[in-house]
């Protein structure tokens, strides 16, 4: 037997070894009915969608922060994996006042200074808990550009 032939009878050993695996039968517990069950309506979470909207146009440091939120643009996700509470993520579209990227300018022709006039629309990613009995948004988290900007955390 040449190494080209034993290389070859080892190498179908390993595949026969993994193939093997992949139909074992798994170890450990499988996952329950009652664990599958927990999911939630598209209306109740609407609604839960709908109570932390409102809960960020309300709030004073988000508006400063974030901007006004215009809309909701993707429902990425909702469920219920907590008893007695609704979890959601979208995606919101924020819009700060003013027109554009420009700095305010210092007097006398100094430069420009660190704010800015205003921001055209930033899209940010809302994940957020609320209460299923009593409806009160109990976290919310806002990441901006999608998660790879810096996250506004409401203070509830």
């Amino acid at each position: 037997m040449t190494r080209y032939h034993v290389l070859l009878v080892l190498l179908l050993f390993c595949v026969c070894l993994s193939v093997g695996d992949a139909f074992a039968p798994t170890v450990g517990p499988r996952p329950s009915s009652s664990a599958l069950s927990a999911q939630i309506s598209q209306q109740e979470a609407q609604k839960g969608i709908d109570k932390v909207v409102a809960v960020l146009r309300k709030d004073s440091d988000a508006n400063k922060e974030l901007g006004k939120l215009e809309k909701v643009t993707t429902i990425l996700g909702y469920g219920n994996p907590i008893a007695g509470s609704i979890a959601v993520r979208f995606n919101a579209s924020f819009r700060k006042g003013g027109m554009g990227l420009s700095s305010v300018p210092l007097p006398f022709g100094l430069g420009q200074s660190n704010e800015v006039e205003g921001r055209g629309t930033m899209v940010g990613q809302v994940k957020a808990s609320i209460d299923s009995k009593t409806g009160r948004v109990t976290s919310c988290s806002v990441f901006r550009d999608l998660g790879y900007g810096r996250s506004f955390n409401l203070k509830v």
